[in-house]
């Protein structure tokens, strides 16, 4: 599913890349909320490293990879979670479940956001990858 939005000016203004990954990423789960996805939880940590966010889709618990690019210098935001970034998402999305558990279907997204003229283009990739 893809999308655009404006905000392209708020998020150029960030000073730091610290600030501009937080401001898009809050772009992102607002967008997602808008598509009915249900946000459950936000950064969660685990030893294995950080699930951006965690949510429904329907009956499916899915973790979302938010990837967010302000130019295409360095390629699409869909091609920014390499296959070791998957298998830390992975791990840390089984220890996420070994504590909470999830009775239905889960899978793994990548919500991939590129900034062009008119603000963010939303490229929703559910089932972006396997657990290895």
């Amino acid at each position: 599913m893809e999308a655009s939005v404006s905000g392209a000016g708020r998020f150029r203004r960030q000073q730091s890349t610290h600030d501009r990954g937080r401001t898009a990423e809050a772009d992102g789960v607002r967008w997602l909320e808008e598509q009915g996805f249900e946000v459950i939880a936000r950064n969660v940590r685990t030893k294995a490293g950080e699930l951006d966010v965690v949510g429904l889709d329907g009956d499916t618990l899915a973790f979302v990879e938010i990837k967010a690019r302000s130019t295409r210098q360095f390629g699409p935001a869909a091609t920014a979670v390499p296959p070791s970034k998957q298998q830390r998402i992975a791990r840390a999305a089984a220890l996420y479940l070994t504590r909470h558990p999830h009775p239905g279907p889960c899978r793994l997204d990548v919500l991939a956001m590129d900034m062009g003229a008119a603000g963010w283009s939303f490229h929703w990739i559910r089932n972006a990858f396997e657990a290895r």
